[in-house]
């Protein structure tokens, strides 16, 4: 059984083991296309402020899963852009070269402060990652479980997550199965169509 925990400090070296196993869980995916580095630093982020955090799962001394969240999403990604922008711009710089798409896609995911506003105090599961070799083992749903305890429900109306509509099948039941409901699908400025899900706890 894996052992959950917040993390509350770390060292630069575990914050890229982090960012390893995001590439390993998520190759496909934009951000992990920007690079080690890059999500080094979105995850460094992550750790540096004081309304965000990580929670991981460790099976002995390696660890198997994550999960990013913030307390304060819009001013976390100001707070990003602030204090980092010269070093995601540096550690993107390759990718960028290479794919120019990028570029647009990156601005468009920085100006993600401006959408994630919401009338309600609420906690973002900004990412969630497990080992490929261990899925359907119960991390995912342990870790889940560790930010729904930590979570004061009478300060924050809900746990806010966003996730893929097509093609996403597996994704989607497990959070279901995890007790989030739908609130809306939304179309990206990209034209990929999005699920946004809330726990409102059980209160």
């Amino acid at each position: 059984m894996a052992d959950i925990k917040v993390l509350y400090k770390s060292s630069p070296e575990y914050i890229r083991i982090i960012a390893e196993l995001h590439k390993q869980a998520f190759s496909s995916f934009f951000l992990t296309q920007l690079g080690v580095p890059f999500l080094t630093t979105l995850y460094t982020g992550y750790m540096e402020d004081k309304e965000s955090g990580i929670i991981v799962a460790e099976e002995g001394d390696r660890l198997v899963g994550f999960i990013a969240y913030s307390y304060d999403y819009p001013r976390f990604y100001k707070g990003l852009i602030k204090n980092h922008l010269i070093k995601f711009a540096f550690c993107s710089l390759g990718a960028a070269i290479r794919h120019p798409s990028f570029i647009k896609r990156l601005f468009g995911a920085f100006k993600k402060s401006e959408s994630v506003v919401k009338e309600e105090k609420y906690v973002e599961l900004a990412s969630i990652c497990v080992d490929p070799a261990i899925e359907s083992k119960g991390v995912g749903s342990a870790l889940i479980n560790c930010l729904k305890d930590i979570v004061d429900f009478d300060t924050y109306a809900y746990i806010n997550l966003e996730t893929d509509a097509d093609g996403n099948d597996g994704v989607n039941r497990f959070y279901e199965k995890n007790g989030f409901k739908i609130e809306r699908t939304f179309v990206t400025a990209e034209g990929r169509r999005m699920n946004e899900y809330r726990y409102r706890g059980l209160n």
